[in-house]
């Protein structure tokens, strides 16, 4: 069972500056609440005892706000001093972390997965790293994931499709295989890690059908007022 978990809580919240005050992105509040305590629910009730929080811009908001625990979840801080990267963000925090597989949640997304699921799947794959796949329709805010099976065969730019297979910011990584890759400090996930690798290393996506809501935009951001009721 998945023990550990990585949340990513740096982001700056760009798109969202005209209905949010500054605050990191996962702090933009939803119902009267910030939209990370829904995550730290989620990972509580996954069976998650430990969460890492990758932080950066404003790190001092969410230290002050969450300090070292949530209800039973122990938390630690991964906090950048200078921006390294979705892939370095995951490096560092990871380096905190002590098992083997780890679950990465992106902090200012919602994909309600069944994780002890991903990871048997993960498992029975003996995959390296496997991401959360959705299906979605008639988008063009994601990149596309084309696969063989569960086997990721490519990563597709964002473009306008009437419907495609999303990466929805739900993975499981080996932690020990990828800090073995020694990569730079500073890297992108997507383009240093994914596109670098799936070749030839065992990357797979599993497709599930949960609810799904990425507030990085003002429009889903209302919706998740709505829908967190």
């Amino acid at each position: 069972m998945l023990k550990e978990a990585v949340i990513l809580a740096g982001g700056f919240g760009t798109r969202l500056q005209s209905v949010v005050a500054d605050v990191p992105k996962p702090m933009a509040p939803v119902n009267s609440k910030p939209f990370l305590e829904y995550l730290l629910n989620y990972a509580l009730n996954q069976g998650i005892q430990h969460v890492v929080l990758s932080t950066g811009y404003k790190h001092e908001v969410i230290e002050n706000y969450f300090g070292n625990s949530y209800k039973s979840l122990s938390i630690s801080y991964a906090q950048e001093t200078s921006p390294l990267g979705t892939g370095g963000g995951i490096q560092l925090a990871l380096k905190k972390c002590t098992e083997k597989n780890v679950v990465v949640l992106n902090g200012d997304s919602f994909f309600e997965v069944d994780l002890n699921a991903l990871e048997q799947k993960h498992l029975a794959a003996k995959s390296e790293f496997s991401i959360a796949a959705k299906k979605m329709f008639n988008f063009n805010r994601y990149g596309i994931l084309q696969t063989n099976g569960s086997r990721i065969i490519a990563f597709e730019e964002k473009r306008e499709v009437a419907e495609g297979l999303i990466n929805a910011g739900v993975y499981i990584i080996d932690r020990e295989q990828f800090l073995a890759l020694n990569l730079a400090e500073k890297f992108s996930m997507e383009k240093d890690y994914m596109e670098r690798f799936f070749t030839s290393h065992q990357f797979n996506a599993f497709e599930f059908e949960g609810y799904f809501i990425d507030i990085g935009i003002p429009e889903d951001y209302e919706k998740a007022q709505r829908d967190f009721k």
